[in-house]
């Protein structure tokens, strides 16, 4: 099992081509995105809390008195199940006034989230899955791409996990080395892999609503034993100011008919209606 998935990664890279990526963030503005902050409206971008500007997404406080509850999210219009996620993020200033103290140098991307405009008002967090980003300084020493399940549940060697975050085995980033590029390989509700440096240093399966953590979300939404195929990806806004880039996406999801113009090697999973396009 092991060789057979090591020899499809393999030739997933050969096939795979830069015109295959879709690109995210287009470097100029966030078209394309839409933003949902605890306690507003969505669509409403209190403090312009998320901005593109020299060609990076940046999450900013400095139109905040102080942080409150503002947990927030910017979320990609679009859904999509089987997917290679690649994006670059780094932490920058100092926390907010009013901020928790988990959430220093603290960040992260939802995957499989509900669709945003079923996030009521007043709900912190999106039911979603967490790849979580943090950084050190000082007597931190955290890893970064941990899992964190907000109102959902994972396995990990059939067993279901307890605890809402788990550490990845990632090495030690700090906030002066810059730029950390990362990804998040999603195969609907199979399982997911968290890989920095083309290691993976994170895996789990069968992600699904359950648990606890999120308040104040709708209950028809949050049906508890639901496997997660698809869902909404969402950059997270947690108190620290921090910046994302080079946000692409590699669809896994087409066309599996070699004789189609639209078959792609790497494709996991069959979507019909792409032969037919």
């Amino acid at each position: 099992m092991k060789l057979t998935l090591l020899l499809f990664m393999a030739l997933s890279l050969f096939a795979q081509t830069e015109k295959d990526w879709l690109t995210l963030f287009n470097g100029k503005n966030l078209d394309g995105w839409v933003v949902k902050i605890a306690g507003y409206d969505l669509g409403d971008n209190f403090g312009r809390t998320f901005r593109a500007e020299d060609g990076v997404i940046k999450v900013s406080y400095d139109q905040y008195p102080e942080f409150g509850v503002r947990f927030s999210h910017l979320f990609y219009k679009q859904k999509f199940s089987h997917y290679r996620l690649s994006l670059e993020y780094r932490f920058t200033g100092e926390q907010v006034k009013g901020g928790p103290s988990y959430a220093r140098l603290n960040s992260g991307v939802m995957i499989h989230s509900q669709a945003p405009e079923t996030i009521l008002k007043d709900q912190d967090w999106p039911i979603s899955v967490e790849a979580q980003f943090l950084s050190n300084d000082g007597n931190l020493k955290r890893p970064t791409m941990n899992v964190c399940t907000p109102g959902t549940e994972i396995f990990m060697n059939g067993q279901m996990v307890k605890a809402h975050c788990t550490n990845s085995t990632s090495k030690i980033y700090h906030a002066e080395d810059g730029w950390i590029k990362v990804e998040v390989e999603v195969w609907g509700s199979e399982r997911v892999r968290h890989v920095i440096d083309g290691q993976t240093v994170l895996q789990y399966e069968k992600p699904q609503i359950g648990g606890g953590v999120v308040h104040g979300f709708d209950p028809a939404i949050k049906v508890n034993g639901k496997l997660l195929e698809d869902g909404y990806i969402g950059l997270q806004s947690e108190s620290h100011p921090v910046e994302f880039r080079s946000i692409r996406l590699l669809n896994l999801s087409g066309c599996m008919d070699p004789k189609s113009r639209r078959f792609r090697s790497y494709y996991v999973h069959r979507d019909g209606a792409q032969c037919r396009q």
